[in-house]
């Protein structure tokens, strides 16, 4: 059983682990990684000991699910690792599509970890077994909860800015594992009052459905990146950026397209100017894009391909003064996605 010193150890040992790796010379994934490693050890052992002293299976999806936590931290520190590498000439674009398998792993496993629990659960309520001290089993449940939970929100808020789907799907992970330990703290004061034993067994099985849900959402959001899914809340933010700093001389903007790469954006998209610009013009105002994208959207590759203007764009051009001019403008036309992304000029 872990007294309230223990508990204390437990936290200030992760504490002094942190500003321990942050004077290790450590890129941050790594270092936020592995500190999620290390805490899951301890936070699991917490947990277990929890299950032993109450034998309830109601704290054994805690348990259980803390047993996922570090086998993620695990794969994710490898996939970390191995994103970084640089590319080679076997992985043009990068190592960083491994993170979408680390994130697949990490679902299934939930995904197991629960319907281990749900068969157990079953079988409890068939045969239920004595249950004790839950008082106790909810206090070292309630304090694992609150640092699965704010370990979590560092990891999601650090992983939004270092653009790491591992680190924010680790971080919603254990922010989830904090929702199930609140559920399991009120779970076991209800039981512990009520004094009605196959509530356990049902419980649990309520919470392993959860951890299903979140498993599965963990598993679809990793197809989509390897399957290379759009992520229409990055390619809106560039088409609004492109749209609201356009330049007279950037007629249209065209079969855009775009997927992820660990933490990299790569953008493909035809770019029309007019066509009398020469190479080092045209170089200019591809560069301009790219500067453009990358100061709103760090870590963004971009290949463009220029198309030269015709005379069915004049309607809708901003150029002014333009010798080649056929028609005057008489239509504005503002970039959205559904016309950026086909593949076809604006007046086709």
């Amino acid at each position: 059983m872990l007294s309230q010193e223990d508990e204390l150890y437990s936290i200030g040992a992760i504490i002094f682990i942190n500003l321990l790796l942050k004077k290790r010379n450590l890129k941050d994934q790594e270092r936020i990684i592995i500190l999620a490693l290390l805490t899951g050890f301890l936070l699991m052992g917490a947990k277990f000991s929890a299950y032993f002293i109450t034998g309830s299976n109601f704290v054994l999806t805690d348990a259980a699910e803390s047993i996922v936590n570090v086998l993620a931290s695990s794969f994710a520190y490898f996939s970390i690792y191995l994103a970084s590498q640089p590319r080679d000439q076997n992985h043009p674009y990068g190592h960083g599509k491994v993170e979408y398998f680390s994130v697949f792993i990490e679902g299934v496993l939930i995904c197991v970890a629960a319907v281990t629990v749900i068969v157990k659960s079953i079988y409890g309520i068939i045969y239920p077994n004595q249950i004790k001290d839950l008082l106790t089993g909810a206090t070292i449940i309630g304090v694992t909860g609150i640092i699965n939970g704010a370990l979590g929100f560092y990891m999601v808020k650090r992983g939004k800015v270092l653009k790491s789907i591992t680190l924010s799907a680790d971080g919603k992970h254990l922010m989830a594992d904090m929702v199930t330990s609140i559920g399991l703290v009120l779970g076991l004061l209800l039981i512990e009052f009520t004094k009605i034993i196959w509530l356990d067994s049902v419980l649990a099985i309520l919470v392993a459905f959860y951890i299903i849900y979140n498993g599965y959402k963990l598993i679809r959001e990793s197809v989509s990146g390897l399957m290379d899914e759009a992520d229409f809340t990055v390619v809106n933010e560039v088409v609004s950026l492109l749209n609201q700093k356009r330049r007279k001389e950037w007629i249209d903007i065209h079969n855009f397209r775009a997927q992820k790469y660990g933490n990299e954006l790569h953008i493909d998209c035809h770019l029309t100017l007019p066509n009398y610009f020469d190479l080092n013009k045209v170089h200019k105002e591809v560069k301009l894009v790219d500067f453009l994208i990358n100061e709103s959207v760090p870590h963004t590759e971009l290949f463009i391909h220029t198309d030269p203007c015709l005379p069915d764009c004049c309607h809708y051009c901003s150029v002014e003064n333009c010798k080649i001019r056929t028609s005057p403008k008489t239509e504005q036309i503002n970039w959205t996605l559904d016309i950026v992304i086909r593949n076809k000029k604006h007046f086709e």
